[in-house]
């Protein structure tokens, strides 16, 4: 078997070769075609968005000077006035959403046989909280601390302290108590009407 080429020119497979040119260049130009168009595309948006762009910075600017305009043209002790007349509107509007007959409901059913309320004062704050302030008599300081204990168990009332104590012409022993109201925290005791 004879091994050597005696041919003058050696075979080339030219019509693979061609194929295979041919397909990268029409990748090629199909690549190149579409990041055309999508540069030609994206030029039209980048011009649209910067047109879009040019227009909202000049109503930003417009908004801007007439916010300007009106806060000169605002006057101050008016708007003073009004937030006052809002804020008393407000607490008028607190206390009457105040329940008299939960905050009496929590206090008869937690309030032990030796102890007696002799005064008790809520108050609005202005962060719309409740504050309750008591005058309490009871014979020993354990009960009153007892009571205590009771109303914030029932998790309608917090940091219920005992202010200044003293001790009664009867011989009881009162105590100024305050502490925050939480109107709806917590179910009513049991017996509550």
């Amino acid at each position: 078997m004879l091994r050597t080429n005696i041919s003058t020119r050696p075979f080339y497979n030219e019509p693979g070769l061609h194929a295979l040119l041919t397909i990268a260049t029409v990748l090629m130009v199909a690549v190149t075609a579409f990041n055309l168009v999508q540069i030609v595309v994206l030029s039209g948006e980048r011009s649209d968005l910067g047109g879009k762009a040019g227009g909202a910075e000049a109503r930003a600017r417009e908004l801007r000077a007439h916010a300007t305009e009106v806060r000169q043209s605002l006057d101050t002790k008016a708007l003073d006035a009004i937030s006052a007349e809002a804020r008393e509107a407000n607490a008028i509007i607190g206390q009457r959403l105040f329940s008299w007959t939960d905050l009496l409901n929590r206090l008869e059913t937690t309030l032990p046989e030796d102890v007696r309320i002799m005064s008790m004062r809520p108050r609005i704050e202005p962060d719309g909280s409740f504050t309750i302030q008591m005058i309490v008599t009871g014979r020993r300081f354990v009960d009153i601390d007892t009571f205590l204990k009771q109303l914030e168990e029932t998790k309608a009332f917090a940091d219920m302290l005992p202010r200044d104590q003293i001790t009664n012409e009867d011989g009881l022993l009162q105590a100024a108590v305050e502490g925050r109201y939480l109107p709806g925290a917590g179910p009513l005791p049991k017996g509550a009407r």
